[in-house]
């Protein structure tokens, strides 16, 4: 609102936060599984395969933008009044500085307990620095707006709220002491940031998107090889830096994460939603509201309301439709479904008393709060989607693509494949899982995904070998136990190479090609 008043809205009484347990952050290891090899899951159309996701870090790189305000983000102040802490961006404050916060008793009493009294303490010692959760470092005298911390994983912290929920969920599934409880990801709401139009600073407009949108894969697709963000306090400006554009953190060139993603998707059926954070429209400023709540409208719907097709037929969902402005073409559709009043009616509805005075109707269009801007940003989006898939073209990356890959990477640079548009049904039928499994290329990742296995099994037996034939190596062999090693990976071996092997490999994403053992 103006003035940077914030709105509030009444919940209803009956409503109960859900509890959360994070499970990953930035880094996490995924793995695909058909569904013939699991016991014990859940049912979800359209579902040939499920995704597991575990985390690889100790901690989360967080930014707490909330916590400026004192008393509001509780776990941060929780976590940077605890010892051994990784702090970056916040103000080093000494003594006869924290003597002068404590000193200033309305605003101290706003702090929750633990920072009150870990500035308390350090308000007593004779020298030292310490920091406080509303204190961002100062930047050319102004407060950055990129302050950071490590936070240790919740779950490893406390570790009861998840060992509760495994077991709510074994006794709701009625899963034998013993089994394996499986957690598999059951739905993806990707974060979005936007952006207002910044002329001074040369900055495009990116706040084309309602609260929550949906895309087909095609379109969603888009956007995951464009990576296109915007303007962030974490980043240098706004365009195509997102995930996918971080070289340092991976090896493997973008269209394999790509290939391996689009197979993913197309054999666990899960929808590609998306969430606006920052602001939705020019207009409304929202920062990580909306991603806040999305998860806990996500928690009160069933798995039949969570499918997107459900939601387009109750029309909970609708297409954002191509349209001209003044006499232009604009492809919105690239912008794929958006939610609408009825989601809101229907969902918002289970834990706001008012749901309509929450997204109201120029939250859910945004381009009734400027047009201009909201033309201008789909041209931003389309334009960017245009560049990059360009790149994909003249380094040659096109030529590993998987053919569905391939074809919407010609879409996006030139507007065709093969004289077919992004909306030609030929085309789009590429994304689909019937598709997918009598193709040629799915069969070569497959094959591919044999023949590495089997190599790496060869190569395990030489090592294995190389050792076991030096006769100077005798006590490390028997310490090792490196022949009932050998005998394990014999059989792996076998396994590898029989016929069977191949056919349990269907409903996994195998292998791409271009990065298979020689």
């Amino acid at each position: 609102l103006a003035g940077h008043a914030w709105r509030t809205f009444k919940l209803r009484q009956d409503f109960a936060a859900a509890s959360k347990v994070q499970t990953e952050d930035d880094i996490s290891a995924s793995v695909v599984v058909p569904v013939a090899q699991l016991e014990h899951v859940p049912e979800r159309r359209g579902a040939m395969s499920h995704k597991f996701v575990a985390n690889c870090e100790y901690r989360l790189f967080q930014r707490p933008d909330e916590a400026i305000h004192r008393g509001l983000d509780q776990q941060t102040e929780r976590d940077l009044s605890e010892d051994a802490n990784f702090i970056s961006n916040f103000q080093p404050l000494d003594v006869d500085e924290v003597k002068r916060i404590v000193a200033k008793a309305m605003d101290f009493e706003q702090f929750t307990p633990p920072m009150k009294a870990m500035l308390t303490a350090a308000s007593k010692k004779e020298k030292g620095y310490a920091v406080s959760s509303d204190r961002p470092r100062l930047v050319d005298g102004k407060p950055t707006k990129n302050p950071r911390y490590l936070q240790t994983r919740p779950d490893l912290v406390d570790p009861l709220p998840r060992y509760v929920a495994e077991v709510g969920l074994r006794l709701n599934r009625g899963v034998p002491s013993g089994k394996p409880v499986h957690i598999p990801v059951d739905s993806i709401l990707i974060g979005r940031r936007n952006n207002p139009p910044d002329a001074k600073a040369g900055i495009r407009a990116l706040a084309v998107y309602n609260p929550i949108h949906y895309q087909e894969l095609p379109e969603l697709f888009m956007d995951f090889i464009c990576s296109l963000t915007g303007k962030s306090p974490s980043t240098t400006g706004a365009g195509s830096e997102g995930a996918l554009t971080k070289g340092p953190f991976n090896a493997l060139r973008p269209i394999v994460d790509l290939n391996n993603a689009l197979v993913s998707y197309i054999l666990t059926g899960l929808g590609g939603f998306s969430t606006s954070a920052g602001y939705v429209g020019p207009n409304v400023r929202v920062d990580h509201d909306i991603s806040l709540l999305v998860p806990e409208i996500w928690c009160l719907l069933s798995s039949e309301e969570r499918d997107p097709e459900f939601m387009i037929r109750q029309g909970y969902l609708e297409p954002v439709e191509d349209f001209t402005h003044h006499g232009e073409f604009i492809p919105a559709s690239r912008l794929g479904y958006r939610i609408t009043d009825r989601f809101v009616g229907g969902f918002l509805g289970r834990i706001f008393d008012h749901p309509a005075k929450v997204f109201d109707a120029t939250i859910l269009k945004p381009e009734t709060q400027d047009i201009e801007a909201f033309v201008d940003g789909v041209k931003n989006v389309v334009e960017a989607q245009r560049t990059v898939a360009q790149t994909y073209i003249d380094d040659g990356s096109i030529e590993d693509a998987c053919p569905p890959l391939r074809a919407l990477l010609s879409i996006m640079a030139t507007g065709s494949f093969e004289g077919k548009d992004s909306h030609d049904a030929i085309f789009r039928a590429m994304f689909t899982l019937e598709s997918m499994l009598s193709s040629d290329w799915y069969r070569a990742r497959l094959a591919a995904k044999q023949r590495h296995d089997a190599a790496l099994w060869r190569r395990h037996l030489k090592a294995l070998d190389d050792v076991i034939n030096d006769a100077s190596r005798a006590e490390e062999i028997d310490q090792l136990d490196l022949r009932s090693r050998r005998a394990r990976a014999t059989a792996e071996l076998g396994c590898a190479t029989n016929a069977a092997y191949l056919e349990s490999l269907h409903g996994t994403l195998g292998l791409d090609p271009s990065v298979a053992m020689k």
